[in-house]
């Protein structure tokens, strides 16, 4: 079998942290490669962002709207035994990731942080109340109070959520094996989350393009989703 399968099997507790790159064999683009969802021109860092929020939220919206909801996306291989590891006690998923996708596979809830939120918890910003995707599509304005709706993702200039930062933190300090898959690597905090990890953990990157990685990390550049057909659950 393949390299990555027999660092799976022989380690005792597993993270991986994902990111966009996981999901791209889903349908739904990731952000930095050549033809993302930042190389489209205009300023979706911007649109993305707390102040677009709060100064044009209609510009938000429509972005949001446009390119961020991927409703009939299901979840592909990596996905799926990632999942399947978590269910039978091994791993942990920390994930860039607001697709729903690792919930959508199968992934415990418990065993899962969404760093950056999910995109598909909705919520009124003047009565707090959830609302359903369908709402949300159909109106940026809570039909009940008039409120205007957003998602539940970590907007640029918002900060992460302290209890998923200690999740993150816990399950990363308690693993022996740390599997990187599907992102660049340089979104902060969540790139510097693997300053926990113990000494003696053994570090894996699977990507596309090449990371930088600890003196004790392995790259293995590739197709994610290939690698991860060859790992046996």
């Amino acid at each position: 079998m393949s390299e990555l399968n027999d660092l799976l099997h022989e380690a005792r507790k597993i993270v991986f942290l994902t990111g966009a790159g996981v999901s791209t064999a889903s349908g739904i683009p990731d952000y930095r490669s050549k033809h993302g969802l930042y190389s489209t021109g205009g300023s979706p860092e911007y649109l993305l962002s707390h102040p677009c929020l709060v100064n044009e939220p209609e510009k938000h919206y429509e972005f949001v709207k446009s390119n961020m909801i991927h409703p009939d996306a299901v979840p592909n291989v990596i996905h799926q035994k990632m999942a399947s590891f978590t269910q039978n006690g091994k791993a942990d998923i920390i994930t860039q990731n607001v697709d729903g996708l690792h919930l959508a596979a199968g992934t415990k809830p418990e065993d899962l942080v969404e760093f950056h939120g999910n995109i598909y918890h909705i919520y009124c910003q003047k009565c707090g109340r959830t609302v359903t995707l369908e709402d949300y599509l159909s109106s940026m304005y809570h039909k009940n109070c008039g409120g205007i709706l957003r998602t539940d993702i970590v907007l640029y200039e918002e900060a992460i959520d302290t209890e998923k930062i200690e999740k993150a933190v816990e399950a990363i300090s308690q693993a022996d094996l740390l599997v990187v898959v599907g992102t660049s690597f340089v979104v902060y905090p969540f790139a510097s989350l693997i300053q926990y990890a113990s000494p003696k953990a053994k570090m894996v990157a699977v990507n596309r393009d090449a990371i930088t990685l600890p003196p004790n990390g392995k790259m293995i550049k590739g197709d994610a989703v290939k690698e991860f057909e060859q790992v046996e659950v």
